[in-house]
């Protein structure tokens, strides 16, 4: 007999969400393992005593996580699609009939709340993780990538002259500038817009860069290290769209550390790729006593034997091709950070007087001249470590663990594009995101439909019939 559906309103209704949200729902089993409550306490000191009371700081938390977990990044969007949506007015702790806050409301608790709380949460699913022992913390792999800033590059205002100093210094140890010509209004002339010339008034700390395959943009980089046994994130953290990846590194190192460190875990091994290559880098593992397996970035010069060039050890001085010794005279700091130094082989000015290679070899002052680091010694060690059997393996690995995870924040996780303005807020974002990721994997090892159905069965009563 074929059915008809016959729509009647009820004048009386018996409803329940603890009733209609099924026991494996996604949010239910969320919300029975994360606790939020520290915050009414972390944020009680942005509030007064007296006035309108605010939306609940776990509330707010909770809207804006899941907002990542469902790749949601619109303050606007997350309340229109959320207050229709049973399992996270069950997880909001919400009725079915309550009214949600405004969108604005969002965005002004984000900005109020320092990067301290957020830090806090990711911290405190971190924490969720290493009890479940999912986070080894042993090996970790740190790489970066670009997220589009909320603000374009066509908004962009020429920097006066008196601040043009201001951000020289705010631009130094940054990876160069694209600087790509655009034209002007008028459209005779071109002008060069760069870092050092240009800026946001939307978003200051924005910074002018270029993705691999796209045109140059306004992007944050986003820094974040990977533990490799289950690929679960341990740091993340945002920078200038231009900073440079080994100027970096000291301090995701440190961060890292002392993440795993109150959880009483320990980095004994840290996997990058070259752009994280330097001796500053090198240094600051071997300070944390961790071994590291980072290549020589491609313009280090392991050996000058291809130029004519023999090093002798034992003297450290070179040989040139016409016999001549480069021995080593001073010290020097790098032209593009006084911090580095640099070592100056260079031969004596009589040695390369009647050379038939003068003309194109050496100097003003009549002599031939090398450069090498300082820390030649440590690039040398790195080099035999990553071409080893071992550094071949950690290469292939670092690649497989970190980039998917990078493909997920960004595809899944809404990091596709930073929604609100300032480095403080896009560290907010990128913390948000790294928590929803992990709390999806978190979830997928913490319960298994197999375990749900089994824990249903023996809580039913005797004699009552199983559902479906």
């Amino acid at each position: 007999m074929q059915g008809k559906k016959i729509k009647q309103r009820k004048l009386f209704i018996n409803f329940s969400l603890e009733d209609r949200v099924k026991p494996d729902n996604f949010y239910r089993r969320l919300n029975e393992i994360l606790n939020l409550d520290f915050l009414y306490k972390a944020t009680a000191k942005y509030y007064g005593k007296e006035g309108q009371k605010s939306i609940d700081p776990v509330v707010f938390m909770k809207l804006v996580l899941a907002g990542y977990l469902e790749n949601i990044n619109s303050d606007r969007r997350i309340i229109s699609t959320f207050e229709n949506r049973m399992d996270i007015l069950l997880f909001l702790g919400y009725d079915i009939d309550e009214e949600f806050p405004w969108h604005s409301t969002l965005s002004r608790t984000r900005k109020l709340y320092g990067q301290e709380q957020f830090q806090a949460l990711f911290d405190q699913v971190i924490r969720l993780c290493v009890e479940k022992r999912l986070i080894s913390g042993k090996r970790q792999a740190v790489d970066s990538a670009l997220v589009r800033a909320n603000a374009s590059k066509e908004s962009m205002k020429e920097i006066m002259d008196d601040a043009r100093l201001y951000v020289q210094e705010l631009t130094d140890n940054t990876e160069p500038d694209p600087d790509p010509p655009t034209e002007n209004n008028d459209k005779k002339t071109t002008k060069r817009i760069s870092n050092q010339t240009h800026f946001s008034p939307s978003d200051p700390d924005a910074r002018l860069t270029r993705k691999p395959g796209k045109p140059v943009n306004l992007y944050y980089k986003s820094q974040l290290s990977v533990d490799t046994a289950s690929h679960f994130i341990t740091y993340i953290q945002a920078f200038p769209g231009n900073s440079a990846d080994n100027m970096s590194l000291s301090e995701i190192v440190n961060k890292t550390v002392k993440n795993l460190g109150n959880h009483n875990l320990r980095v004994t091994e840290v996997l990058a790729d070259g752009g994280y290559s330097s001796g500053e880098a090198i240094k600051a593992l071997m300070g944390h006593n961790i071994e590291g397996y980072i290549p020589n970035s491609g313009n280090y010069k392991h050996s000058r034997d291809e130029e004519g060039f023999f090093y002798d050890a034992e003297n450290d001085s070179y040989t040139c091709p016409n016999g001549a010794q480069l021995t080593f005279r001073r010290f020097a700091p790098s032209a593009k950070k006084a911090t580095i130094w640099k070592k100056i082989y260079e031969s004596a000015p009589g040695d390369c007087r009647n050379c038939p290679l003068k003309e194109s070899c050496i100097t003003k002052r009549g002599t031939k001249q090398l450069v090498d680091t300082v820390d030649k010694h440590l690039y040398e060690q790195m080099h035999r470590k990553t071409r080893s059997i071992q550094g071949r393996k950690m290469k292939l690995l670092r690649s497989s663990t970190v980039e998917p995870v990078f493909g997920s924040l960004i595809n899944y996780t809404g990091m596709s594009r930073i929604n609100s303005k300032g480095i403080q807020q896009a560290n907010k974002c990128m913390l948000m995101a790294a928590a929803a990721y992990n709390l999806k994997k978190l979830l997928k090892y913490h319960f298994k439909p197999s375990q749900i159905r089994a824990e249903n069965h023996q809580s039913k009563p005797e004699g009552m019939p199983m559902a479906a």
